[in-house]
């Protein structure tokens, strides 16, 4: 399926028109700033955690279940506020991405961009998706945390001298089991973000019209779909559609 979509670009864009300006400025907008205060934000939460239980079990950090709730919710704050301000750059990005589908070239650039939005849809037209991503991110994280907690707490045995390299482990392994149970809420986010945008990849025939996130979500159970584009490199066409690309139609 990637090479499909390359195959597809390429003589289309040429070779530039695979990565496109546009779509890397506009991407290094919307991550670096998220990324940057994400980091910053948790980096001060995690100082006030570990001060915090250094007062309270004399310079010994331990991770209890209360202090470990009180740090989740801290990072929870952080992370709520970074998609706050950086979604606006999001839905920009997905749109100049969308517009690929109808050789469409509406979003052209950051200013330009912020200007139609704004003339379209208002302010609100910004923050498209919201909803659904912020429930993704503040369920994803808890999850996260609470069961690296778990497994840290009752599954490591606290005196294996490789604890902390097998605390960080069972970090990365929780998040991406969290990140798998969550992916809806990106798939919903993403799809109302370009939801009748005025996009053809947003618009019948492509994409039918959803009235909210919930409307969006309702459908894609009903369609059993709701792991869509969850594989980098494995595609499943949903039962009763089909490609374009296997009816031999160009756009």
């Amino acid at each position: 399926m990637l090479t499909k979509s390359v195959l597809y670009f390429q003589p289309i864009y040429q070779i530039s028109g695979i990565w496109p300006k546009t779509i890397i400025s506009l991407c290094d907008v919307c991550s670096l700033p998220s990324d940057f205060l994400f980091k910053k934000c948790s980096s001060f939460c995690k100082r006030r955690h570990y001060q915090e239980c250094d007062k309270a079990e004399s310079g010994v950090a331990v991770m209890e279940s209360g202090s470990s709730g009180l740090y989740t919710t801290r990072e929870m704050m952080a992370r709520s506020a970074a998609t706050l301000i950086t979604h606006p750059f999001h839905v920009i990005t997905l749109r100049s991405m969308v517009q690929f589908i109808g050789r469409e070239s509406k979003y052209c650039g950051l200013c330009d961009s912020i200007a139609t939005i704004y003339r379209e849809e208002g302010i609100l037209g910004f923050f498209a998706g919201l909803i659904p991503r912020l429930l993704g991110d503040v369920i994803s994280l808890w999850l996260c945390n609470s069961l690296a907690y778990l497994v840290n707490t009752y599954a490591l045995d606290s005196g294996v001298s490789t604890m902390n390299e097998m605390k960080s482990y069972s970090q990365a392994v929780t998040g991406f089991f969290a990140s798998m149970l969550t992916y809806p809420f990106v798939l919903v986010s993403n799809l109302m973000a370009v939801n009748n945008c005025g996009l053809a990849g947003g618009c019948p025939p492509y994409a039918p019209i959803y009235s909210s996130w919930i409307d969006c979500w309702c459908m894609l159970q009903k369609e059993g779909n709701m792991s869509r584009g969850n594989s980098l490199f494995f595609r499943k066409v949903p039962f009763g559609k089909t490609y374009c690309c296997d009816l031999r139609m160009l756009i």
